[in-house]
């Protein structure tokens, strides 16, 4: 039941709520310099969380959120970020694996200790079937650590080879163990190599000294400060958007948006057309007159995390199909909405082809829905798709499949806005 008196909004004010929230509502400045680390941490202070994924087709998932708001940035700064003391950033299971600030990190004590509940089985499973190795992997990362699991391997490769098939990515033994310890918060990762593998060590050696001084926070605090970490990202959200920013279970989430609703933190509206249960505004989010940027969004983005909520807001009904086979495949294999202004109107289908030099647009479709005309599409997403070039130091960008072939009802025109961009 709606809170009598309640604010109401229409669906292009929540856009643009939302869009200011993730600060994607303007033109990425023109700077005379590269952003700096004090930019990127703006850009981590506003989302909460970068949501890491090992396909690197165009670029790895937790690269794209800074880019898509700064625009062509130096990545070596979330590496720093991540690999240098002290952390402005650690990872955990969070929304998925990602990179949260070292406070968040203490914030999801309650998920790693119901491991049992919270983990999948291979993880969950780890100190019934290697409660041996477990010890010895603890006493390999105290003694050696920061260490990746090839490393760790070597010691266990004589009495458990590592196999090729055995089950989901044929980790071995070493690495069930380190993800089982590295789950449950007794390890993290120090940094990533060159070749991306998580370089394990004691959480005690990563954590700043001073949040490894804070108090432990109860269950509930954890979750409703967490909870409001989902809502001030979000700006406007229902229970389920708030509760999948850290993939926490909705009935830990009700009472955590009460207490929230009554300190004043979040204020219950209306907003016509979404009508998906309680929607709910964050004290903080502010509404701009419009919304006048434009971005490439990758698939693991945290405007498109929760896509029944993407669909209310945008109508864009969005699926990644990466794991889908290609026959069946609607739109391609990585793709990325294209936001301009208030609306997402094409998606496209992009590959770095780092050997040939070139971004390979290998489809471009019109977003189902979309009433924003192609002529005043084309040119602002060849303008983002030359700046994504450019950051990945592609020298060329090629519309079409490798074969030459347009795929999509916006490639013929993109590939002539592109060619005169």
């Amino acid at each position: 039941m709606t809170v009598p008196g309640a604010e109401r909004l229409t669906l292009s004010q929540a856009r643009r709520i939302t869009l200011r929230a993730q600060g994607l509502d303007r033109p990425r400045p023109v700077r005379p310099a590269a952003p700096t680390m004090r930019q990127f941490q703006q850009v981590v202070d506003r989302l909460g969380v970068l949501q890491i994924d090992s396909v690197n087709v165009l670029a790895r998932a937790h690269l794209l959120p800074a880019f898509s708001r700064l625009g062509a940035y130096d990545p070596a700064l979330l590496d720093r970020a991540s690999g240098t003391a002290p952390r402005r950033l650690v990872e955990t299971w969070a929304h998925e694996a990602s990179y949260v600030p070292p406070e968040t990190f203490r914030l999801l004590g309650w998920r790693q200790r119901a491991y049992l509940d919270q983990a999948w089985g291979a993880i969950a499973e780890v100190p019934m079937k290697h409660s041996p190795l477990v010890e010895e992997v603890r006493t390999i990362i105290a003694e050696r650590g920061p260490v990746t699991a090839r490393q760790v391997q070597q010691d266990f490769e004589a009495d458990h080879p590592t196999t090729r098939g055995e089950w989901g990515w044929n980790w071995s033994v070493a690495k069930r163990v380190l993800e089982f310890l590295f789950f449950t918060g007794e390890i993290t990762s120090a940094g990533r190599n060159g070749a991306f593998e998580r370089r394990y060590d004691l959480t005690s050696r990563v954590l700043p000294p001073h949040v490894l001084a804070l108090p432990e926070p109860s269950d509930e605090d954890a979750v409703r400060a967490l909870t409001q970490i989902g809502a001030r990202a979000h700006g406007i959200g229902t229970l389920r958007s708030f509760a999948d920013y850290f993939r926490i279970k909705e009935s830990r989430v009700v009472p955590a948006i009460a207490d929230l609703v009554e300190e004043g933190v979040l204020q219950e509206v209306v907003v016509d057309g979404w009508n998906q249960g309680p929607v709910y505004r964050h004290r903080d989010a502010d509404l701009p007159r419009r919304a006048t940027g434009r971005a490439l969004l990758n698939p693991f983005d945290p405007l498109v995390f929760e896509r029944r909520r993407l669909e209310a807001l945008f109508g864009l009904r969005y699926r990644i199909e990466i794991y889908t086979p290609e026959p069946k495949r609607v739109w391609g294999y990585y793709v990325l909405p294209f936001l301009l202004g208030e609306s997402l109107p094409a998606l496209v289908d992009l590959k770095a082809d780092r050997k040939a030099g070139v971004l390979r647009v290998l489809s471009a479709h019109r977003a189902t829905g979309s009433t924003v005309p192609d002529a005043d599409v084309v040119e602002p997403l060849a303008a983002e798709l030359h700046e994504l070039a450019g950051w990945l130091c592609l020298d060329d960008i090629m519309v079409g499949d490798r074969d030459g072939v347009l795929r999509g009802d916006l490639a013929a025109d993109l590939a002539i806005a592109v060619r005169s961009a």
